[in-house]
């Protein structure tokens, strides 16, 4: 008789096709933020077909302004639309959920492609397109383990809960939704690419604007004037140094590189408005990392002592102090204790699966995970196929065989994890 692991691991292959070919649909269905309705009609259509109760809401920030997580994108208030797919189980076992986003960022410049960014072309075991490994190869995952389960006739002791959510590329609008409709469960798994690894911490990041006034004039009278990028320049430089230091006070054990746990990244630089005059004023803005078990307060008084200080030895600064402002994007640092039962399950899964144990990591970006730990009260992981490492980039990809074993690994973990019988 063959065992439940080799059922399912028989059902899934017999998806391979279908699995992959819901991929490519997928990522041939542009979802850039505020575009996403048609490909969550699909998934919604498709998780119809999984009878499971299906329901579709739009993420209404008037209902969601007032939460300390909230994040306003800039997108659309009210016309982006969660789809929840729920699996109900007789109430006896642990409830899962399976997260992911459908949002997908923007495609960059499109002659960096080798095909089109929508292309969903398969080349040497490869899917390609933005959102194919970030992380509609991993949302797939997660509904084609459904499927797999569903066509073995599995019966789950717990309930089972997919959910399909907007606006995580840009604050995590949908999964706060989800849980503001009161969407809870024993365990969330959310599909972010990994490379198969356990992900169970997450650093933060924190949006900023540092605005540093100069003094304008011509070019030719330069002494007359105060240059604001070059004073700019001094204060990146405290930045650098201040990233270098908070590294070298804090630790985790969890990171490979301990210098690479929340870094600080200036993203955009606006200042002067002619080339023969001396800027009287430059725009920085940029992105903040959080360790994991710092505070967003602590976080962002880091970054203002640093600027405050090293202004301080500026006569010119001194007198006119720059300005750091919050803005957009304030995502916490998230944490799920490595020894939880959900962390041990998983793990075991995967090794059942795969033969070999995966590796606990922390990753350097927010993600939604912190939106369960830190206001959903649930325990918490990163898993999927795909390098994140090729996330964002031209020619964006993710390993179908990856896609395949994360699709049995996690039918095996709602077995493990929800509990049921096969009929």
């Amino acid at each position: 008789m063959k065992s439940t692991k080799e059922n399912i691991e028989k059902s899934v292959e017999n998806l391979r096709e279908t699995l992959v070919d819901f991929v490519q649909q997928i990522v041939r269905t542009p979802s850039l933020p505020n575009d996403e309705h048609t490909v969550q009609e699909l998934i919604a259509n498709k998780l119809k077909t999984l009878e499971t109760e299906v329901d579709v809401f739009p993420c209404q920030f008037e209902q969601l302004k007032d939460h300390p997580a909230f994040c306003d994108d800039g997108f659309s208030p009210d016309k982006r639309i969660d789809v929840v797919g729920r699996w109900r189980g007789n109430g006896n076992g642990r409830s899962l959920i399976l997260n992911g986003h459908v949002d997908v960022v923007p495609t960059g410049d499109e002659t960096l492609w080798d095909d089109s960014p929508w292309s969903g072309a398969v080349k040497d075991g490869r899917i390609y397109g933005r959102g194919s490994c970030d992380m509609k190869a991993g949302l797939s995952s997660g509904i084609f383990a459904m499927e797999a389960l569903k066509k073995l006739n599995y019966k789950p002791d717990g309930e089972i809960l997919f959910e399909s959510v907007v606006g995580e590329e840009s604050g995590g609008a949908g999964t706060l939704a989800a849980i503001e409709r009161g969407y809870s469960a024993d365990g969330a798994v959310i599909l972010e690419p990994t490379s198969l690894h356990l992900s169970p911490i997450q650093s933060g990041a924190l949006t900023f604007r540092l605005t540093v006034t100069g003094k304008a004039t011509h070019a030719a009278m330069k002494w007359d004037g105060i240059n604001a990028i070059e004073k700019s320049s001094m204060l990146q430089a405290a930045i650098t140094d201040l990233e270098k230091l908070r590294h070298e006070e804090q630790t985790h054990g969890f990171y490979e590189d301990p210098n690479r746990i929340a870094p600080i990244n200036l993203g955009t630089i606006h200042g002067g408005e002619w080339h023969s005059t001396v800027p009287g004023e430059v725009v920085v803005e940029g992105r903040f990392g959080v360790f994991p078990g710092e505070s967003i307060d602590d976080a962002r008084k880091a970054l203002e002592k640093a600027i405050t200080e090293a202004a301080l030895n500026d006569p010119w600064m001194k007198e006119n102090p720059p300005v750091v402002e919050w803005f957009e994007g304030q995502f916490e640092s998230g944490e799920t204790p490595v020894d939880h039962p959900l962390i041990e399950t998983l793990g075991n899964c995967h090794k059942l699966v795969t033969g070999n144990s995966t590796k606990i990591r922390g990753v350097t970006y927010g993600s939604d995970l912190r939106l369960f730990t830190n206001h959903g009260k649930m325990p918490a992981v990163l898993y999927g196929p795909g390098d994140v490492s090729l996330a964002h980039a031209a020619n964006e990809y993710v390993e179908i065989e990856e896609v395949i074993t994360a699709t049995k690994v996690i039918a095996l973990m709602i077995v493990h994890w929800c509990g049921g019988s096969f009929k």
